[in-house]
């Protein structure tokens, strides 16, 4: 299955100028915990930063620094993971696990955003595919109970 088929592709969204304090307001309205910072090139929205809320605490509150000065662009990071909409989940979650990241924006082939997965959506895809191997497993005790019951009474 294709990552692009399980991200989330409700993204909420920052340009570099949207200042921090922006940025806090914008993970409150949208129950977010990052906001993917993008360009707009040509009409699409190329991903080119994360800011997460860590980030604001850690590199502004405790710093005692103006939120209301600093840009998204000032506090992200320099180097920015995507994977592509067609890459597979396994290959994903390796590597996200060798960048070590919770999240990462999916692109499509002219790396315009398309969604992000997040260490959470893939426990829970995984959870979820686990939880059909344990039913599977007790389909087939009772499957197997039922054909002996039968053969035994023949």
């Amino acid at each position: 299955m294709a990552i692009g088929e399980i991200c989330n592709r409700e993204v909420a969204v920052a340009q570099r100028e949207t200042t921090v304090l922006e940025t806090a307001c914008l993970m409150r309205q949208y129950h977010a915990g990052d906001l993917v910072v993008v360009d707009e090139i040509d009409g699409r929205r190329v991903p080119v930063g994360i800011v997460t809320d860590r980030d604001i605490v850690l590199e502004i509150v405790a710093m005692g620094l103006d939120a209301s000065v600093l840009t998204a662009g000032d506090i992200m990071g320099l180097e920015l993971a995507t994977v592509g909409e067609d890459e597979g989940i396994f290959e994903t979650m390796r590597y996200m696990r060798s960048r070590g990241i919770r999240r990462m924006p999916v692109v499509d082939s002219r790396n315009g955003l398309v969604g992000i997965v997040t260490l959470d959506d893939l426990l829970e895809l995984l959870t979820e595919e686990m939880g059909e191997l344990v039913k599977l497993i007790a389909s087939e005790k009772i499957h197997e109970t039922q054909t002996r019951t039968s053969l035994s009474s023949v």
